[in-house]
């Protein structure tokens, strides 16, 4: 990872007002519509209660797309030469890689707190501080995963409409995943192999503890959660590695 891209990197999300403001507020918008206006969400559930379950799901689903939409501006950049000019210093492929996932991974996490602070304001609820801190984390750091799938796609593609490909994957995946709506039956059991089934499974885990919100969903194991984000982690690591090399050798 290098420092100074990094910082570059950080500079360059921050003049880009418009895209900034889009990725921070559009979760908080989703919150507010899943949490607000369809049944008020204050009924209880698990260690907390349904707004709680609906404020962690959209943290989530807002911090991954952060992550995809950041990491998947590798494409742009490419067609400006930014890749050749990177391609050119002694920072690697895998350098590369991790200075994008850790500049999405600032943005994710400012995404993630400002859903969670009007969770708190609207009355999302926990048992324990330690609920919400887990969730937060684990909302934060499981979204690296997203940021090596919207790197991979983005050097993969090439074009202007590679993060909005990237993007439109990840509605595809929470639609499917069991972020948005609760599965049931064979829909859930093709959803555990989708690549945000676990990683919404673990950010909802301190409050669930692996319980589904369905009524006759099965418990998760934990192992299975970590399972399907580690198993999803190396294959978009090694789509995003893959994509990069491709790009530097093909200049």
């Amino acid at each position: 990872m290098n420092p100074t891209y990094v910082r570059i990197e950080l500079t360059r999300q921050i003049r880009d007002v418009g895209n900034l403001m889009f990725t921070i507020f559009m979760p908080v918008l989703m919150y507010l519509l899943f949490g607000n206006m369809f049944g008020g969400g204050g009924e209880a559930a698990g260690n907390g209660n349904v707004k709680f379950y609906i404020m962690a799901s959209m943290a989530a689903y807002g911090a991954a797309v952060a992550t995809t939409s950041i990491a998947g501006t590798a494409a742009t950049e490419s067609l400006l030469g930014w890749g050749r000019q990177v391609a050119l210093t002694p920072m690697k492929p895998a350098g590369f890689v991790m200075s994008k996932v850790c500049v999405s991974l600032i943005v994710a996490a400012v995404s993630a707190a400002a859903v969670f602070a009007l969770g708190s304001a609207t009355g999302a609820k926990a048992d324990d501080w330690r609920i919400w801190t887990v969730s937060y984390v684990v909302a934060v750091l499981g979204s690296s995963i997203f940021a090596l799938y919207g790197m991979g796609v983005g050097m993969s593609f090439k074009s202007e409409t590679a993060i909005g490909v990237a993007s439109g994957g990840m509605v595809f995946f929470a639609f499917f995943g069991n972020v948005f709506l609760p599965l049931s039956g064979t829909m859930l059991d093709i959803a555990r192999f989708t690549p945000m089934y676990g990683y919404a499974g673990l950010v909802r885990w301190p409050l669930l503890e692996g319980a589904g919100a369905a009524a006759d969903a099965p418990t998760d194991s934990i192992w299975l959660l970590v399972a399907n984000l580690g198993a999803w982690a190396l294959l978009f690591a090694l789509l995003a590695l893959w994509a990069v090399r491709r790009s530097q050798v093909r200049r």
